[in-house]
């Protein structure tokens, strides 16, 4: 996405009142992804790290986003794969029913593979949570 087209889809986001953020991560476990992808979201106020529902949202909207990066079996250094992932964070209130409350999304994508450069291959996750 080029500069101006992000810049647009963030000043959206901010005009519906919804928080974002992105970032890289690449690791051969599963807890170093979570922890990498929930440091970003405190840091840039996507959540409140002092909030365990806030927190335990993300969690499973992250390891929703996996399940679809590793195929259903969130398996990564046990099985000799890493992965090399770009992520994105985004909270708001999707529906027009404020009852509906506030929702969570986690979108991954990047590579998988054997930790040798050149066996890995494309990859995509997306999970998405209440608050």
């Amino acid at each position: 996405m080029e500069e101006e087209e992000e810049q647009a889809l963030l000043e959206h986001l901010a005009t519906l009142q919804w928080r974002c953020c992105k970032g890289k991560v690449g690791a051969m476990e599963l807890q170093k992804i979570v922890a990498a992808i929930e440091t970003a979201a405190k840091r840039n106020g996507v959540v409140n790290g002092e909030l365990y529902r806030e927190m335990h949202a993300l969690y499973h909207a992250v390891v929703e986003a996996m399940q679809g990066v590793t195929r259903g079996q969130v398996e990564l250094g046990d099985f000799m794969r890493t992965v090399g992932l770009r992520f994105a964070v985004v909270r708001g209130m999707p529906y027009e029913n404020e009852a509906e409350g506030e929702w969570i999304a986690v979108a991954l994508y990047g590579t998988i593979g054997a930790p040798i450069r050149g066996l890995e291959h494309e990859t995509i996750g997306l999970g998405i949570n209440h608050m």
